[in-house]
C-alpha cells in the first residue's frame, strides 16, 4: 500500500495502484472423490476404466502411502486447513455437535481455509460439489450461512451441502440459493458439476485473465446412492461375476506388476462377516455382481466428466500450469451391509430385503428408482490389499489413492512416491507450490513439494495420529500401532497391534507380542499427540445419544412447522421430511384447485398430498410398496382446509386418514414408514424432483391464489435410534 500522503489536489499528489498478481503462479485443481477405495482407479490395479485419471498419473505421479481421516468431513476439513481434524472441531461428521470443542460439526471460525490464504495472492476460488462442513440444522434456504462455502473464503459455490445426495434428483445450492431440479431425463449430477466447473473457469479466464484459480471439484461419486447411465453399468455386468476374492487377488497382482506395492506384499485376511464368494448362492452372486457393475459404471462415468474439465484446461492452454490432485476422502464404505441393495434406502432405514426381492427389481438398478449400494465384500475389494473400511483407522479406512499432475512443476512422468503423506500436508504443499510463504506454525502438516520433485526425498514428517469413534492409530517413523475399539467397552481393554510398515506394506503381520516395548512407546506417543491436538475426550457414545443433545436446533425435533405457499425447498438434513413420525398436515386453501399441496422425496421413495379433479389424494412410496388413499367425494369449491393425519406404530407401519374441514374422508394402511424415504427433502405447493406420483405431470403446482400455507404438527417424538442408524449408514 502507498505510504505517500495525498496532497491537496491531484496535481500535487502521486497516484498509486496495487501490483497485479505475481505471474507464473500455478492454477490449482483438487478433485475429491467420495468413498473410493485405494485400488479402484485403473492406474492402481482396478478393472474399472478410469482413462482420465490414468492419463494424469502417466504424465504425473502416483502416491502409494497417502493417508486421510477415515470419514469425509474430517478429511475435507484437514485438506482445506492443513490442520488435524480434532483441533478444528471436526472429530466426526459435520451433522453433529457433541458439546465438546473437538466435535462442533464445523471448522473453527478462527481458522482460515485455503481460499482465504490464496486470495491475497490473486487467486479466484471455486467450490463445486460436496461441502459437508456445516451442521445439519444450518442447511436451509435461509442459512445461517456462517459455515457455507462463501463465508469460508470461496468466491462461488455450486453443489450440495450434506454428506450425500441423489445423483439424478440432487438437492443443490448455488451460492446461497436453492437450485431447481433438472427435468432432463438424461441428467446426472457428475455431468452437471463438470458443466459448472467449466463454466466458472471459463468466466474466470475471461474476466480475470492473468489471475490464477483454485477449484475444488468434490464429486458425489462414488458415495451411495450408486447411480450411473445404464450403458456405463452394462459394460461391467460380466466383469465382476468372478467375485470379490478373485478381484482382490487380481488387483494385488497388477499392483505388484506396476511397482505400486513391494514384491511379496500379501492380502490381509477377508474382513469379518464377508463370506467367501464361492460359498454364495447363484442368486446372491448374480445380485452382488450387478450391484458392483453399477459402482464401476458410476466411477467410469465420473472419470469421463473429469475428462471434460481436463480437456477444457488443455484447450485453453492452462493444463500444464495447473497443479491437479485427485484423491478420495476415505476408504471404501461397508454401509451397504452384507447384501447391498437395489434401493439404498432399505439398508439406510434398517429394512431387510431378501435376495429374491432385490433380484425382482434389477431393471430399476442405478436409475431413479434404483439408487443402489454394493455389499461390503466389494468394499473389501476396493480397499485391496488392506484391512477394514471407512470409519476405521486401519489402512482400509485411511489410505487412499493420490494422483498429482503438474507438467510445468514436475519433470518426472509416471513416477511413484512411497513417502508418507497425509491430508494435513495438502494445504502447505499447495501454498508452497504457488510460491506463497508457508508459516509452519499455522499448520500441522508440512509441504511435500520436495517429494514431488525427488523420489528419494525424505518425508517431511515422522509422526501422525488417527482417531475415529474410539478407533485409534499412530504412524511414527515407519512403525504403526492401531486398535479397533468396541463401543461401550473400556479403552484400557482395547488390544493394540503393531506393524513394521517398511517391510509389511499391507499390515498383515502383527508384531505386538514380539516387540511389546516398542508398542508401549508408540501408545504413549499416541497419548501425547492426542493431548496436543485436542482429541480428548474420547467419545464412543452412540449417535442416538449425541443427537438427543441438540434436538432443538433449527428444525431438528420441531413439533410444529409452517410452510408458506411459495416457500423454498426444505432440504433433507432437517429431518422433517420422512414418514416415521406421527403427524398431522393441514393445508389452508382460499379455494380448491388441482395441484400438489405437499411433496416429500422422489419416485424412489416419498409421499405426496395433492388435489386432482377436486379429489384429495395421498400417496406413499417406499421400496416398491405404493399406497394410494383418495377421497370418495370432491372437496368443496370454496375456502377449506385439507390434509392428512398419520399415526405411526411401533412395528413401523402406519395408518393415514385424509381430512377436509376437520372431517375424515378416507383411510389407508401403510405397511412400512421410514425417516429417509429418499435423499430428497420436501416442497410445498409443488413436486419438484422426480415425481412421487404418476398421476400428474411436471411439478403439478398449486395456483398462486389457492394455497395459503401448510402446517405440519408432529404428534409423536423422533425415534433417535432410527435417526442415528440412518445417519450412520448414510455417512
Amino acid at each position: 500500500m502507498s505510504t505517500a500522503a495525498p496532497g491537496r489536489t491531484a496535481a500535487e499528489s502521486t497516484p498509486w495502484w496495487p501490483a497485479p498478481p505475481a505471474p507464473g503462479r500455478p492454477n490449482i485443481l483438487t478433485v475429491v472423490l467420495d468413498d473410493t477405495g485405494w485400488s479402484d482407479f485403473g492406474c492402481y490395479g482396478s478393472e474399472i476404466r478410469t482413462p482420465t485419471i490414468d492419463a494424469l498419473a502417466e504424465n504425473g505421479l502416483r502416491f502409494t502411502n497417502f493417508h486421510v481421516n477415515p470419514m469425509c468431513s474430517p478429511t475435507r476439513a484437514s485438506l482445506f486447513t492443513g490442520r488435524n481434524n480434532h483441533r478444528l472441531g471436526m472429530r466426526f461428521i459435520a451433522d453433529t455437535d457433541t458439546g465438546f470443542e473437538n466435535s462442533r460439526g464445523r471448522i473453527d471460525p478462527d481458522v482460515p481455509l485455503l481460499p482465504d490464504l490464496l486470495r491475497p495472492h490473486g487467486y479466484g476460488s471455486y467450490q463445486v460439489g460436496k461441502w459437508h462442513l456445516a451442521p445439519g440444522h444450518e442447511i436451509t434456504p435461509a442459512g445461517p450461512y456462517d459455515n457455507w462455502p462463501l463465508r469460508r473464503g470461496f468466491d462461488r459455490f455450486y453443489g450440495f451441502m450434506g454428506g450425500a445426495t441423489d445423483q439424478l434428483s440432487p438437492e443443490l445450492f448455488e451460492d446461497h440459493h436453492p437450485v431447481q431440479p433438472s427435468r432432463d431425463p438424461d441428467y446426472h449430477l457428475s455431468a452437471d458439476l463438470a458443466d459448472r466447473a467449466i463454466s466458472y473457469l471459463r468466466e474466470h479466464r475471461t474476466y480475470r485473465s492473468g489471475s490464477p484459480f483454485y477449484l475444488n471439484l468434490a464429486l458425489g461419486a462414488t458415495h451411495a446412492p450408486l447411480q450411473a447411465p445404464r450403458a456405463y453399468a452394462e459394460r461391467y455386468l460380466d466383469v465382476f461375476t468372478k467375485g470379490w476374492d478373485r478381484t482382490r487377488a487380481d488387483r494385488l497382482r497388477r499392483q505388484t506388476e506396476a511397482g505400486l506395492v513391494p514384491e511379496g506384499t500379501e492380502l490381509t485376511e477377508r474382513n469379518p462377516g464377508v463370506a467367501p464368494w464361492d460359498e454364495l448362492t447363484d442368486d446372491q452372486r448374480s445380485l452382488y455382481a450387478h450391484l458392483q457393475a453399477v459402482y464401476a459404471g458410476f466411477l467410469e462415468h465420473a472419470d469421463a466428466q473429469l475428462g471434460r474439465v481436463v480437456d477444457a484446461l488443455r484447450e485453453w492452454g492452462e493444463l500444464d500450469n495447473t497443479l491437479v490432485l485427485v484423491l478420495s476422502d476415505n476408504g471404501a464404505s461397508r454401509e451397504g451391509g452384507p447384501q447391498g441393495a437395489v434401493d439404498v434406502n432399505a439398508p439406510y432405514n434398517g429394512i431387510p430385503q431378501t435376495v429374491e426381492q432385490e433380484l425382482s427389481r434389477l431393471d430399476a438398478l442405478g436409475g431413479p428408482e434404483g439408487p443402489a449400494h454394493y455389499p461390503e465384500g466389494w468394499a473389501t475389494a476396493s480397499n485391496t490389499p488392506f484391512r477394514l473400511y471407512k470409519q476405521y483407522t486401519d489402512l482400509g479406512g485411511v489410505r487412499v489413492p493420490l494422483v498429482v499432475h503438474w507438467p510445468r512443476g514436475i519433470a518426472e512422468r509416471g513416477g511413484v512416491r512411497d513417502q508418507f503423506a497425509h491430508a494435513v500436508d495438502i494445504a502447505p504443499t499447495l501454498l508452497d507450490a504457488a510460491g506463497i510463504p508457508v508459516e509452519e506454525e499455522r499448520f500441522d502438516g508440512r509441504s511435500i513439494t520436495s517429494v514431488l520433485g525427488d523420489a528419494t526425498a525424505p518425508a517431511p514428517r515422522d509422526t501422525q495420529y488417527f482417531e475415529m469413534l474410539g478407533h485409534r492409530a499412530l504412524w511414527h517413523d515407519g512403525w504403526k500401532a492401531v486398535t479397533t475399539h468396541v463401543p461401550g467397552t473400556s479403552y484400557e481393554d482395547d488390544v493394540w497391534r503393531l506393524y513394521d510398515t517398511r517391510r509389511d506394506f499391507s499390515e498383515c503381520h502383527d508384531l505386538a507380542a514380539l516387540q511389546p516395548a516398542r508398542l508401549a512407546g508408540l501408545c504413549r506417543l499416541w497419548e501425547e499427540e492426542a493431548a496436543r491436538h485436542g482429541v480428548f475426550p474420547l467419545d464412543d457414545r452412540p449417535l442416538k445419544e449425541l443427537l438427543a443433545l441438540r434436538t432443538g436446533q433449527g428444525m431438528h425435533g420441531a413439533t410444529h412447522v409452517r410452510l408458506e405457499a411459495g416457500a423454498s425447498h426444505v432440504p433433507a438434513p432437517p429431518r422433517i421430511t420422512g414418514s416415521n413420525r406421527s403427524m398431522r398436515a393441514t393445508a389452508l386453501l382460499r379455494r380448491t384447485a388441482d395441484g400438489v399441496l405437499l411433496a416429500a422425496g422422489t419416485a424412489a421413495g416419498g409421499y405426496v398430498l395433492y388435489v386432482k379433479d377436486r379429489h384429495l389424494v395421498f400417496e406413499h412410496r417406499l421400496l416398491g410398496d405404493h399406497v394410494v388413499c383418495a377421497s370418495p367425494a370432491p372437496l368443496p369449491a370454496g375456502p377449506t382446509t385439507a390434509g392428512f393425519r398419520l399415526r405411526c406404530r411401533d412395528d413401523r407401519s402406519a395408518g393415514v386418514t385424509l381430512e377436509a374441514g376437520g372431517v375424515p374422508l378416507a383411510h389407508a394402511e401403510i405397511p412400512m414408514t421410514a425417516g429417509r424415504l429418499s435423499g430428497y427433502g420436501l416442497d410445498v405447493g409443488r413436486d419438484t424432483a422426480s415425481r412421487v406420483s404418476t398421476a400428474y405431470g411436471d411439478e403439478f403446482p398449486q395456483p398462486g391464489d389457492a394455497l395459503v400455507h401448510v402446517d405440519l404438527h408432529f404428534t409423536g417424538p423422533e425415534d433417535m435410534e432410527e435417526v442415528a442408524e440412518t445417519m450412520e449408514a448414510v455417512e
